[in-house]
């Protein structure tokens, strides 16, 4: 093979090989800055989600770096529960639980709970669900004020039968076209309170070794 023709056939391998190359480079680099600008968008959506359901000033802590995990099974959620922990001066304040249930109408709706040490929910907001516009969404905060109904609620206010929606002998109100999917959250939202209602169970949340910060990911 002369050496003309061997130019001829490297030559064009070789480009091909250093396009390739810049075009990993490349590739590699948008998908490290894209990666961690959307763990920091993840991150900030999360505290706000926490500090939503935290009484405002009652905690100087850092919640993303205070957290325990826990078996969804024993609350009802279909994946681990990670409950985050809002102290003052190191004293327990409120529990934050990032939960789901699987009993939504399009499938699982994840909720964050929060629980203050007296066991009266401090907030409650949804985190993601699949629910149909204009009906299931009304759970949303932006859509209506149905969520804030559970504030300062606990299982003595009301009794323990009236966590239900008044469709089916509750207190609280189910969306007009729509009763699965706050039917689900009401269910949800008790099973923390009644898992809480353990008072070893619930002091061994501020108990466990803290782990590092994370973002909402349960599934």
């Amino acid at each position: 093979m002369n050496k003309e023709l061997l130019k001829q056939i490297i030559t064009p391998s070789l480009l091909l090989g250093i396009f390739a190359l810049v075009g990993v480079v490349v590739l590699s680099s948008v998908h490290s800055l894209t990666s961690h600008t959307i763990a920091q968008n993840e991150q900030t959506s999360l505290l706000k989600q926490l500090a939503e359901v935290v009484d405002e000033g009652s905690y100087n802590n850092d919640l993303l770096n205070d957290y325990t995990m826990l078996d969804g099974a024993a609350l009802g959620s279909n994946y681990p529960v990670t409950v985050y922990r809002a102290r003052q001066n190191g004293k327990p304040v409120t529990a934050i639980f990032v939960t789901s249930t699987p009993q939504g109408y399009s499938g699982t709706i994840k909720l964050v709970v929060g629980v203050r040490i007296d066991k009266s929910i401090s907030g409650v907001r949804v985190a993601q669900h699949n629910e149909t516009p204009g009906l299931g969404d009304k759970m949303e905060l932006r859509k209506s004020d149905w969520v804030l109904s559970f504030n300062q609620t606990s299982l003595n206010n009301p009794q323990l039968s009236g966590w239900k929606v008044k469709k089916d002998g509750g207190e609280f109100d189910q969306f007009t076209g729509a009763t699965i999917t706050p039917r689900a959250i009401v269910h949800a939202v008790k099973e923390v309170l009644l898992w809480s209602t353990h008072a070893q169970q619930f002091d061994s949340i501020f108990q466990a070794p803290s782990e590092p910060a994370k973002v909402l990911d349960n599934g």
